[in-house]
């Protein structure tokens, strides 16, 4: 099969595809077994998808640009102000350095085959004062201008800490910008990625910017500044779509979504009600959250029984402009967790208010946490590859229920990831070697290949990540990438074993 003429769409930061009609029934009978032929792209490779599938891979800009020629953002402050948070004390200053490398990340991508290439763009770096009225940093606009010229096609991202409605305007101004810029090449934006880490992270346990919490050292209230957070990036996403599709979608022909992070639930004991009651819950606190609003304009039945008045409310325009703000839905999904349920909290915690307790897949009671967060760095995995246990065939699960919401028009997207553990002991040939890597791309792909066939659409997968990079709360002691990078001279990068197995796999 010929290789589509590639194209690199450039994500707000996260998964994003085209958008078709379907009124298919998802209905996952289809189960993915052993063996997933991992290692025999001969036998499963690109031509087991649709035509038009898209295989791609992802970075976000504070991960991989480093902080030369930008204003500093949350993630600089905190992390110079709180090394101890992160297990190595590092931050992103240097990271990959692709703010000089940007070139060499596209010659990774063309050796990869990837069709797309999933970004975003530092708020930090386009308009240094955060707001409008402070001014563009033209030479932002160009760095991202040469970045989207050298890869030829389109996407985009960001990504901003906030609390307060009058920041609603900011992020408008923001995105309009970029459309302004950037709209006549980019085709997918993408609003948010992964709303519910920012707020339960940022204003729940304290573990992210702008490190606020309940007996956190500036301040905060873990049981009601999540929920107006999570309330706040819903209302600012469902402003910049309006926007987008009044006064650019039509003569820009471009498509505007949002990104969740996803994650299936299974019941500890499966013959429980309560356990299972709990995965439900859970569910609904972790994914309902943001897309009950997205598709129906009113919070999961649970959460507002649970949360109670601690939950904000939609005004009716509110809720409509909430309402079927997606062209397509981006999905990052990682891993599968254990559910049981738990007695209630001892005080108010969004954290906590779902009353379940949580364990990993393959380490049953041993990995278990009274915690409903995303599970310890910014694109869901639960830090060591020990941790990263996942149950493949909850790929059709994640699917299914996400299509279980759809409006016609949705697409559904696929996106994984698995780390590997680097304290600075790991040898360059074993780190290359990453062939744990290729079972879990390869057996989440066998997932989503049942899942497509059961009627769930699905329209493109996104690798996390094209590079190992600075893992926000984890530093650089997790390595997810399919090129290996050194992190005292980031020039230097090598293709391991699951860039070589992924080429292969697209190119068939």
């Amino acid at each position: 099969m010929a290789i589509p003429k590639a194209h690199y769409s450039l994500a707000i930061l996260v998964v994003l595809f085209a958008v078709s009609s379907s009124q298919k029934v998802c209905n996952p009978e289809c189960k993915a077994k052993e063996p997933f032929h991992c290692d025999k792209t001969v036998a499963f490779n690109r031509t087991s998808f649709p035509k038009n599938f898209t295989f791609g891979a992802a970075t976000s800009a504070y991960q991989i640009e480093g902080a030369a020629h930008r204003a500093l953002n949350g993630w600089d402050y905190f992390t110079h102000r709180y090394p101890e948070k992160v297990p190595d004390r590092s931050s992103g200053d240097l990271a990959c350095d692709s703010y000089d490398l940007y070139k060499d990340d596209v010659k990774l991508l063309k050796r990869m085959n990837v069709q797309a290439y999933r970004l975003s763009i530092a708020w930090s770096r386009v308009l240094p004062k955060g707001r409008l009225i402070g001014g563009v940093d033209e030479n932002g606009i160009t760095y991202y201008n040469n970045l989207i010229n050298e890869l030829k096609a389109n996407d985009v991202r960001r990504r901003i800490w906030w609390l307060l409605k009058p920041t609603y305007s900011d992020y408008t101004n923001y995105a309009e910008l970029l459309f302004q810029r950037f709209g006549d090449r980019v085709k997918f934006w993408i609003t948010l990625n992964q709303p519910f880490s920012l707020a339960t992270k940022g204003y729940g346990d304290g573990s992210y910017p702008p490190g606020r919490c309940t007996d956190c050292e500036f301040g905060g209230d873990s049981g009601t500044e999540p929920y107006i957070v999570a309330h706040h990036q819903l209302l600012a996403h469902a402003q910049a779509v309006s926007l987008y599709r009044k006064r650019y979608q039509k003569f820009q022909g471009g498509k505007i979504g949002t990104t969740l992070i996803g994650r299936w639930f299974t019941p500890l004991d499966e013959n429980s009600n309560l356990d299972k009651a709990a995965a439900k819950r859970a569910f609904d606190f972790f994914v309902g959250w943001f897309m009950d609003p997205l598709v129906y304009g009113e919070y999961p039945k649970i959460m507002r029984e649970m949360v109670g008045d601690r939950l904000p409310t939609f005004t009716p325009h509110e809720s409509a402009l909430v309402k079927g703000s997606l062209d397509f839905l981006g999905l990052n999904y990682y891993v599968t967790q254990y559910a049981t349920d738990a007695p209630p909290p001892t005080e108010p915690s969004a954290i906590t208010d779902p009353r379940v307790t949580l364990g990993c897949l393959g380490e049953r009671l041993t990995m278990v946490h009274g915690n409903l967060d995303d599970g310890g760095d910014d694109n869901g995995g639960l830090g060591a590859p020990s941790s990263l246990k996942i149950l493949p065939p909850t790929s059709n699960d994640i699917s299914a229920s996400s299509f279980s919401w759809s409006l016609s028009n949705h697409h559904y997207n696929g996106g994984s990831g698995v780390a590997d553990l680097d304290l600075g002991n790991v040898t360059l040939p074993v780190a290359l070697a990453d062939n744990g890597r290729i079972q879990n791309h390869c057996s989440h792909l066998s997932c989503l290949k049942c899942a497509i066939e059961d009627g769930c659409n699905v329209a493109g997968y996104f690798a996390w990540s094209l590079m190992d990079n600075y893992e926000f709360g984890n530093g650089y002691t997790l390595r997810f990438g399919m090129n290996w990078v050194n992190f005292t001279n980031p020039a230097d990068r090598k293709e391991k074993a699951s860039g070589k197995w992924f080429s292969k796999f697209i190119a068939k």
